[in-house]
């Protein structure tokens, strides 16, 4: 079991597309998000549905070679694990000067290409989802990079991690602990299914600018 193969799929795949889990103590299944826990151990693709079916289909049993016991909400505590790494490395981000808090300064972060990523409260307005969405378009149109933002959290949930009040909105800026916010990020939005919105919309952009460039040929 050495081998990065999903349980569910039988698919091999890279470290980050997969999460690793071994038995712990009295037999049960243990989420190792760090991939450092001693052991032998057995990988699943990394998001909830496929977690789910692990669990559900008896398939962690199946991979041991033997009983073991699975916990009934595995699939939401590697949910919170993931959230709480996330908002760790976020207010680490915030300590050295890589967050811009606050819908004006998220805004001219994002215009000026400086953001790597956009955090929303799920608590926002459309009012303010929608200048924002409209400011990473519009970067990507005049050939920026190509900016997400993710909906993961609470209001409560950012400003505790920021230490800041009220929290709507948060850019994290292109610097090197911004990359680990990134990183986090990426993991929690695929594990709870993904930013398809987002996918769609840059998409769309990149057909756009092949078709003009075909268009000058």
């Amino acid at each position: 079991m050495n081998d990065r193969t999903c349980i569910v799929t039988r698919r091999q795949a890279e470290p980050d597309e997969l999460i690793r889990f071994v038995v712990g103590p009295d037999s049960v299944i243990v989420p190792d998000l760090k991939r450092n826990l001693p052991g032998r151990g057995c990988w699943v693709t990394a998001d909830r549905l496929h977690i789910d079916k692990a669990a559900g289909k008896n398939l962690f049993a199946r991979a041991f070679r033997k009983d073991v016991a699975v916990p009934p909400d595995l699939g939401a505590t590697v949910d919170a694990l993931l959230a709480k790494a996330a908002l760790g490395v976020l207010g680490l981000a915030r300590k050295a000067g890589a967050v811009a808090l606050g819908a004006t300064k998220v805004e001219s972060a994002v215009r000026s290409g400086k953001a790597l990523l956009v955090l929303h409260a799920r608590e926002a307005s459309e009012d303010g989802l929608r200048k924002i969405t409209q400011a990473r378009r519009a970067t990507a149109y005049a050939g920026g990079p190509e900016i997400y933002a993710y909906k993961l959290f609470s209001e409560a949930d950012l400003s505790l991690a920021l230490g800041a009040t009220n929290v709507i909105h948060a850019a994290v800026l292109a610097q090197e602990a911004g990359n680990a916010v990134l990183k986090r990020m990426v993991a929690l939005d695929r594990y709870r299914g993904g930013s398809s919105d987002d996918r769609a919309m840059f998409a769309a952009i990149a057909d756009e600018d092949d078709a003009a460039a075909e268009d000058m040929e």
